[in-house]
């Protein structure tokens, strides 16, 4: 087998990480106004970058030279996207002979907006570094941008003998050839002819899809989308096919011009430094090649998705809100904007925007699958059914992958007590996923809970416990299997493990009491039951916990007309 091009994640979170948070010695602000640029580093501590880049302004009305305030502005307006503000900042950080990697890359941003390439091509030359892969892939594009073609290939081929980076390398390089014309010589790089396979992500496959349309290769263009995407219906995807089957050529846009080769560029980076690296290292490169290509649909949604990463929801929801609804991304954004309003805590806003979204693109599965989900999360069971049903009708061949929305549409019916038709649920995503610890956890839960298929129950939670071994909600379910079997002492080290696991769950805790009431430790059951009240519980359940403390679980049980505990195998060792 060819070897596969490729950069680990963990490779290039060493080689291209940049520092850039602020890292100037933090100046203290004593003559000018010391109260906003507290407020100003205390919004940047919490990711607020609107309010810091605000305070940050006000306390440079009064100390307009001081470095720090420089650094924290034009950061937090890098992190806002705004590169002009960010970049004249940065210039007076260098007049002043301060070195900040932030204002490098606020500097190179602002020129590639310009289209100013001599400028890049000077500061390098000077001695300007960002990070390598970055520095070099730059410099490339931008003697591409000066009209030096071949400077520019020799460049791209020399990040490609970096064995770190060959990847990259040979990527952008055949980005630069289909944008001068030469999509023979591009498509030999990302065929794997020129060097062996490439792993292309989303955008690489779509670059490589209007390569072979412009080279009149329009099957080989459909095979290629079936094999990278499936047939599953999606907006962009849907058109796309129905061009390529109508014979039209596909023009090559992946990178028109060189700015939009510098803005793959940090976009390439972006996605590297998202494997391993702190959000906002990545949240910087995504910014920067948003504004350098505002139409880059890729990069505003890692943009949106680093937002909400940092708890900038607010932020967040400009970004995907950005999208206008004949976007072919449209359906992506919204998704992303109502998670995001569901994290802002405006949950009735996020089911609405996403109920919106069904009635307008209704025949996508992710679409469905996405309320369905919000739904479920509210445990509005009864209003999330049709919409798994809708969602499973729009599949056109039901995959192993199509499990978890069987486990979904299971989930709601057990929880509305509907057993029959949750079982047949979890049957099928078992059969489309046999040993998936999750459904075999909840399947086997459901059958303990409700005294049934025990043995059965116990197989499915041991497999459950044998793929995950370490999950305490699995683990509980092992112990309380063995309890409801009557096995209470075999019960009694996996549930004390599930309570280590999950010392603050009041479900695991409740357990634990019951076990140790079960072997005759009532002191300690008593006490595990307080617990247990202390970490909310349910109003049921704390009701539940509170008689056992009242009167013991013995009593409870005969109130409730459950078996009593076994006396054989119920331990003698009582407190």
């Amino acid at each position: 087998m060819p070897r596969r091009l490729t950069l680990t994640a963990a490779l290039a979170a060493g080689l291209l990480a940049v520092t850039v948070p602020p890292g100037l010695a933090q100046d203290q602000v004593q003559d000018g106004d010391p109260g906003a640029y507290l407020a100003a580093r205390n919004a940047e501590a919490n990711g607020d970058f609107r309010a810091a880049a605000a305070w940050y302004a006000r306390a440079a009305l009064s100390d307009p030279d001081n470095p720090a305030v420089l650094d924290g502005a034009m950061f937090a307006n890098l992190s806002l996207g705004k590169i002009d503000l960010a970049a004249q900042v940065a210039a007076k950080l260098r007049e002043a002979g301060i070195e900040s990697p932030v204002a490098d890359m606020a500097l190179l941003a602002d020129e590639a907006m310009r289209e100013d390439y001599t400028a890049i091509t000077k500061a390098a030359e000077a001695g300007r570094s960002v990070g390598p892969l970055l520095d070099e892939l730059v410099l490339a594009w931008a003697k591409l941008g000066e009209g030096r073609m071949a400077d520019a290939l020799a460049d791209f081929d020399k990040v490609a003998a970096d064995k770190r980076f060959q990847a990259f390398g040979l990527y952008h390089k055949a980005l630069a050839l289909a944008q001068a014309g030469d999509f023979e010589g591009a498509d030999a790089i990302l065929s794997g002819q020129t060097a062996g396979p490439l792993n292309l992500n989303r955008r690489g496959v779509l670059a490589r899809v209007q390569i072979l349309s412009q080279l009149e290769r329009n099957p080989d263009a459909l095979a290629l989308l079936e094999r990278a995407f499936g047939t599953e219906p999606e907006p962009f995807l849907d058109s796309l096919r129905a061009r390529l089957k109508a014979g039209e050529p596909i023009p090559f846009d992946i990178a028109r011009t060189a700015r939009d080769g510098i803005a793959e560029v940090f976009f390439s980076v972006a996605t590297v430094l998202n494997a391993e690296s702190d959000p906002i290292y990545t949240l910087l490169h995504s910014r920067i090649a948003s504004v350098l290509r505002p139409d880059h649909a890729e990069a505003l949604l890692l943009t949106a998705a680093m937002l909400e990463n940092v708890d900038q929801f607010d932020l967040a929801v400009d970004v995907y809100a950005s999208f206008a609804p004949d976007d072919p991304n449209y359906y992506s954004a919204e998704i992303g904007r109502a998670d995001a309003l569901y994290s802002a805590g405006k949950k009735d806003a996020a089911i609405e925007a996403l109920q919106v979204l069904a009635r307008s693109h209704g025949k996508i599965i992710l679409v469905q699958s996405a309320l369905a989900d919000l739904l479920r999360r509210e445990e509005r069971w009864a209003e999330a059914i049709p919409v798994y049903d809708a969602a499973i009708a729009l599949i056109p061949e039901v995959k192993p992958g199509h499990w978890p929305l069987f486990f979904s549409r299971g989930v709601c019916e057990e929880s509305l007590k509907n057993y029959d038709k949750a079982e047949a649920d979890f049957r099928k995503a078992l059969e489309l996923n046999p040993n998936q610890p999750q459904v075999l956890n909840y399947l086997g839960y459901s059958f303990v809970d409700r005294g049934k298929n025990l043995d059965e129950a116990l197989s499915m939670i041991e497999r459950a416990v044998k793929a995950q071994p370490d999950q305490g909600y699995i683990i509980d379910s092992l112990a309380w299997a063995y309890f409801r079997l009557g096995r209470y002492q075999d019960a009694l080290e996996p549930m004390e493990k599930a309570s280590l696991l999950e010392p603050v769950d009041p479900v695991v805790t409740d357990h634990l009491g019951d076990v140790y009431w079960a072997v005759g430790r009532k002191r300690e059951a008593e006490f595990q039951w307080h617990r247990a009240l202390s970490f909310g519980p349910t109003e049921k359940d704390a009701d539940r916990i509170r008689r056992k403390i009242d009167k013991g679980l013995d009593a409870v049980l005969a109130e409730e007309g459950a078996p009593p505990l076994s006396e054989v195998k119920a331990a003698k060792n009582g407190n």
